[in-house]
């Protein structure tokens, strides 16, 4: 039998922790291979190393950030299914896919659930599975730093995002499938593969994971009272009913920004560019999940 990886981030915590998880693994009498890290980045590498030894299925311990680490250094041909473990702060791919929060559920979709081939987005040269943006949500993610979320869990997006409000807009060139689409002030450009993003809001309503495109959006909200009116839409309705949204969707997306611009992916923030080239990989990964399953 072919064995199984876990890449674990050791600062994470989930259920009885991994103590359990290696109690629940041994009652199984899988081989299994483990891999420990102290940070996300340090996932891909193992992976990798992981996929070297023969590894049939990779479990992902830890949040966002991790997940779409593994992601990224799974090969585009024939990759081994991932398995989904959220130990993390939001688990937006997790709870979008309809993954347990329990770890005894979680590890038996892992194990045993169905393989569902999904689409990734690549973002300057790196894989996402849920979102990428600039503007708002990379400000709120980047001011939710890991001692922030370690002490106040969810509600750290919360309160950076009420201070992301406040920042302004700039000018945005948005080409969808190299057509123009959008030029203007802009203060969050979004493009998603899913439609649950950080904080629970509901933003792309008709993204589906496996339909070969990604969902884009632009909010050109200034301030405060205006972001308000663009979530509490989002709250209550259908996010492409406000004003100061616009959407699309489309298989390339090139962005380009007037000022140098920080970035985020599943919940990660990357530097600041002012250009972001984003394209879909339709089916490039499979995912393991529940018989059956609830996609947002």
């Amino acid at each position: 039998m072919k064995p199984i990886a876990v890449i674990a981030h050791a600062k994470k915590s989930f259920g009885g922790g991994l103590p359990e998880l290696r109690r629940l693994l041994e009652a199984t009498e899988a081989d299994v291979i483990w891999h420990e890290v102290d940070k996300s980045r340090q996932a891909s590498k193992r992976v990798k190393q992981a996929i070297d030894d023969g590894a049939a299925l990779i479990l992902a311990w830890g949040g966002d950030g991790t997940v779409q680490r593994c992601i990224d250094a799974l090969p585009a041909q024939e990759p081994p299914p991932l398995g989904i473990l959220p130990a993390g702060t939001a688990n937006l791919l997790a709870s979008n896919l309809g993954i347990p929060s329990d770890l005894e559920g979680a590890l038996d979709v892992a194990l045993h659930g169905a393989n569902r081939p999904l689409d990734v987005g690549r973002i300057n040269g790196e894989r996402f599975a849920v979102m990428a943006g600039a503007g708002f949500d990379a400000r709120m993610i980047a001011d939710a730093d890991r001692d922030l979320k370690d002490r106040i869990g969810r509600v750290a997006y919360a309160w950076t995002g009420l201070r992301a409000t406040r920042g302004g807009r700039q000018k945005v060139v948005v080409t969808v499938d190299d057509r123009q689409w959008f030029e203007g002030q802009a203060s969050c450009i979004l493009i998603g593969n899913l439609g649950t993003i950080t904080g629970g809001v509901k933003a792309f309503d008709d993204a589906k994971p496996d339909d070969g495109r990604l969902e884009v959006g632009v909010v050109t909200a200034a301030g405060p009272l205006q972001w308000g009116r663009v979530l509490g839409r989002a709250a209550v309705g259908r996010s492409d009913k406000s004003p100061l949204v616009a959407m699309t969707g489309g298989a390339k997306v090139d962005v380009r920004l007037e000022d140098k611009t920080p970035y985020e992916l599943d919940g990660g923030a990357r530097a600041a560019t002012r250009r972001l080239k984003v394209r879909i990989e339709p089916a490039a990964i499979t995912v393991r999940v529940p018989l059956v399953e609830v996609v947002g």
